[in-house]
């Protein structure tokens, strides 16, 4: 059976590259058949699968010959290690809703049979936080079953996934969708760890993985690639292997339980006092 997940966070924490660098380790360590879809309308949530952000999006291909004329094969790309990608696309900037293009493509691929059985993992790389309908979609409509959040030790990065927490709870009797666990992805501030291990303890999950911080990763992208691709040998290709495997075995998922924001509040005081 297919497991479909939505990668949420706040804007800049690294979600994307999280996403691909682990659905990456997922194809090249644990041989798991992946689709990613990206949600984001600047469309570089598939660019170091990919090896760059050439590939034409949905919508612009909407745009060209019509929905009917639009076909799996017109708009998914394979890139590493055969993973299948598609990236929604958006109306020009300033122009349209972004939210309405990724309900369309995501009933486009769905009209499609592009998410086939023979896939282990389908995600959804969403972009930021749950502001609007369009972006809450997938959790919205039961698109996807599994949500993981990327976060970190700041303050807005915690603020994100708490307010992340409220759209989850907001949908989850209706769509029956569950959260899976907190990513922290590294940013090397104070008791990170320790404050990312609370947060999550008290919104009723668990911190999957901390992913440490590494300057490897920005070469690789840089080099267009995921850092398994770049070098499969190093630490943090490995680090991004345990990520997959803990998603690959993970039966921890729950209906979370926001904070509210005078507790957040209280929370994020204490871990601002320095030892």
């Amino acid at each position: 059976m297919t497991r479909k997940i939505a990668i949420y966070g706040k804007g800049g924490i690294g979600k994307s590259t999280t996403q691909q660098n682990t659905a990456a380790a997922m194809a090249y360590f644990h041989n798991q058949k992946v689709f990613i879809h990206g949600c984001d309308p600047k469309a570089d949530s598939t660019r170091m699968i990919l090896g760059g952000m050439n590939q034409k999006t949905l919508m612009d291909t909407l745009r060209d010959i019509g929905a009917e004329n639009v076909t799996t094969e017109k708009v998914v790309n394979v890139g590493f290690k055969d993973i299948r990608c598609v990236e929604s696309g958006g109306p020009e900037p300033g122009v349209g809703c972004a939210g309405r293009g990724v309900i369309t493509a995501i009933d486009l691929m769905e009209a499609n049979g592009a998410y086939t059985e023979d896939l282990d993992f389908v995600f959804f790389d969403v972009l930021g936080d749950v502001v609007c309908g369009g972006f809450a979609m997938p959790i919205r409509d039961g698109k996807a079953q599994e949500v993981y959040i990327v976060a970190s030790g700041e303050m807005m990065a915690i603020y994100a996934a708490n307010n992340i927490c409220k759209g989850l709870l907001k949908y989850a009797k209706q769509s029956g969708v569950r959260l899976g666990g907190i990513i922290c992805n590294s940013r090397k501030v104070d008791r990170e760890r320790e404050f990312l291990e609370e947060f999550s303890a008290a919104i009723g999950t668990q911190m999957i993985h901390f992913m440490p911080r590494d300057n490897i990763v920005q070469k690789a992208e840089f080099n267009k690639k995921t850092v398994v691709e770049f070098d499969p040998a190093c630490n943090q290709a490995h680090e991004y292997s345990e990520l997959g495997r803990k998603i690959i075995e993970n039966e921890n998922f729950v209906i979370p339980k926001p904070l509210s924001m005078d507790a957040l509040e209280e929370m994020v005081a204490k871990y601002g006092i320095a030892d």
